[in-house]
């Protein structure tokens, strides 16, 4: 498992950098911006399929994270995103059959956005796709069907940035988040984790 992860890694980070390595190649065609975004969120909507005798994978979530994009000032750009999600697979209630469990996503996307000479600097929507990696983990009282996992995974979404000064805006973001595939299958109804993710955030622009 370890090993595997390690390599799951390795290809998102490889992805990320020729990718901004692409984009910073030709600075003659096309000037860049580095955009870094702390967020918060939530999420929702969110389908497991590992057990979850508590029916939260659902319920709407706190989560928080970061990313770091280099954004042409024309169309194209690309990212690298990180989301956390503690207690996902618990209830409010501290009562409940979940001692702890956690959620993490690490992607890297594609960005394509509208161009920076049509929007100047009121609110710039984007669209974003690509991949990487979940991890979800749980623990429960009584030991059976702990699960510690991590799968590969598809994300899609959009949202704009609108700065309101020359180094700092806001950030608001959409985005559905799928694996591949699970491993260990428990529920036959679905064989994938997915859930959306909501979130605002501050942009600081180099």
């Amino acid at each position: 498992m370890e090993v595997s992860r390690r390599r799951a890694l390795q290809k998102v980070a490889l992805f990320v950098a020729t990718a901004m390595a692409l984009l910073t190649a030709f600075p003659s065609r096309a000037s860049a911006d580095w955009l870094i975004t702390p967020f918060v969120g939530t999420t929702f909507g969110g389908e497991s399929p590992f057990l979850d005798p508590e029916l939260s994978a659902g319920s709407a979530k706190t989560i928080f994270g970061g990313s770091v994009a280099l954004l042409s000032r024309g169309v194209f750009g690309v990212e690298a995103d990180f989301g956390e999600s503690p207690r996902f697979f618990e209830r409010d209630s501290r009562g409940g059959l979940i001692t702890s469990s956690n959620l993490a996503t690490f992607t890297g996307n594609i960005v394509l956005a509208l161009p920076l000479g049509l929007t100047r600097e009121s609110l710039r929507p984007y669209v974003v796709a690509g991949g990487g990696l979940i991890h979800a983990a749980s623990n429960n009282i009584i030991g059976f069907e702990s699960f510690d996992r991590t799968l590969s995974a598809l994300d899609v979404g959009g949202g704009a940035i609108g700065m309101i000064s020359t180094r700092t805006g806001f950030r608001f973001d959409l985005r559905h988040f799928r694996s591949l595939y699970a491993q260990d299958l428990l529920l036959p109804t679905t064989a994938h984790l997915s859930f959306w993710r909501a979130t605002v955030g501050v942009t600081l622009r180099y």
